[in-house]
């Protein structure tokens, strides 16, 4: 036992004293280190797969669940007009992995409120449970159909689809608000603002509109209503606050209006005279006289508190994607993302960190939204022009493009992470495309 000891300790101190000082270990492992093959030599490569839709966005086949080799055919009874909407759904790209919430909701899904005069539906998150910052509302009103005066306790953001409309407001110190929009104008109301909105027959079918709202939760439903209101309030109470007789309310209706028909107002009926004056920031912003800033894959007309002062809480931007172009690859650092498709198709793929992506295909009517920070792009998929709103809970229209980020980064960095050429650094464009054209 003595001899064993004796010997593993003498083994022991010879180990000990052939080592190595600590400098020429720091020395060799950094020489190793040095030596080492780049990360992307010793990580498997991306996919070379193209991850192209493996059908056309609204084909009228009847498409499967097929992708680069996975998948098989669908045997039981299937909704095929949704398939056919999103071939990104049923045959998702080979790059896609885990699950996001749903970022896209289609508003023909929304409930219907039918009244005398229009209709309206809403967004919220209800129905729509990944946009907890922003809601909206879709509304509908006949030639001189009247949104009863009202006010919200979240602000509201406006932009004119179709028609015009007449809008009107005052402030807390009594000043005055009175404006026509028309398509691809804007406004806003302050939360607690008291407004209306009424059609004009300058289109004779009246107006269309989207109302977006900075709470999620938001229902039109808890919207404050003047005839609501007033329809419960003692008669004795109403007399004594506008000092006027009985008669004078005897035709206030006993339930909310909402939505009801009206007359047209004539084109220069002249705003009511307030002793303190007009509101001094605007509640309305004509888009529509804004030029667009030509891209190279599109256009973009940005509105924020730099141009539209008075929207502190929504702003954003009206772009235009041409076939085969795409909003570059990009992030909001702080702002969450909520879209509007007016016209043509898209998929976009949203990036949520922890190796998880997903794809949505989006057309006319459809509703998407991007949590802050998450990477994403939109992809003209189809053969005419995408239009859509981007629409920020935030005062200034803000994001991080990708490729100006590597172009503006050390290029070792770049190559180390990446296993980019000389070349292909070359090639980054140090300012931000937005939306990039066909290759």
């Amino acid at each position: 036992m003595f001899k064993k000891g004796l010997l593993l300790y003498l083994a022991t101190a010879a180990i000990v004293l052939a080592a190595p000082t600590n400098t020429t270990s720091n020395s060799l492992t950094a020489s190793a280190s040095s030596s080492a093959p780049p990360e992307f030599e010793t990580v498997p490569p991306a996919t070379s797969f193209l991850n192209d839709q493996p059908y056309a966005q609204g084909t009228n086949d009847t498409p499967e669940a097929f992708n680069d080799g996975l998948g098989a055919t669908i045997l039981a009874p299937d909704d095929t007009v949704i398939d056919q909407q999103n071939p990104d759904f049923l045959a998702p790209p080979t790059t896609d992995n885990n699950l996001i919430q749903n970022a896209k909701w289609p508003i023909s899904l929304g409930h219907n409120r039918l009244q005398t005069g229009g209709w309206s539906r809403q967004q919220n998150t209800q129905v729509f449970p990944i946009a907890t910052t922003m809601a909206s509302v879709q509304m509908r009103l006949d030639a001189g159909a009247i949104r009863e005066l009202h006010w919200h306790t979240s602000n509201e953001w406006g932009y004119v689809l179709e028609g015009y409309v007449k809008i009107t407001a005052i402030n807390t110190d009594g000043q005055v608000f009175v404006d026509t929009v028309g398509p691809e104008d804007l406004w806003y109301f302050p939360a607690g603002m008291p407004h209306s909105i009424q059609a004009t027959n300058e289109d004779p079918n009246g107006s269309e509109f989207l109302l977006v709202f900075d709470q999620g939760d938001f229902s039109d439903d808890n919207t404050f209503l003047l005839t609501d209101w007033m329809a419960h309030v003692p008669m004795e109470v109403l007399t004594k606050n506008f000092q006027l007789p009985e008669s004078a309310f005897s035709k206030i209706p006993s339930q909310q209006l909402y939505i009801f028909p009206g007359v047209s107002p004539p084109p220069n009926e002249p705003a009511p005279v307030s002793s303190t004056g007009v509101v001094p920031e605007s509640y309305s912003f004509h888009l529509s006289q804004v030029p667009a800033t030509p891209l190279s894959g599109g256009t973009i007309k940005t509105f924020d508190t730099r141009t539209f002062k008075v929207a502190e809480t929504i702003v954003g931007a009206l772009v235009t994607v041409n076939p085969g172009g795409i909003r570059e690859m990009h992030w909001h650092p702080t702002e969450p993302e909520w879209d509007y498709i007016l016209t043509g198709q898209a998929r976009m793929t949203i990036f949520a960190a922890q190796e998880t992506a997903n794809t949505f295909d989006y057309q006319a009517g459809d509703i998407g939204y991007v949590p802050p920070s998450f990477g994403h792009y939109i992809e003209n998929t189809g053969n005419t022009t995408l239009k859509y709103l981007e629409i920020f809970n935030a005062p200034l229209v803000q994001d991080i493009s990708l490729q100006q980020w590597l172009a503006l980064t050390p290029p070792d960095l770049v190559k180390a992470h990446l296993g980019f050429s000389d070349e292909t650094i070359a090639h980054l464009n140090k300012t931000k495309i937005t939306v990039v054209g066909p290759s």
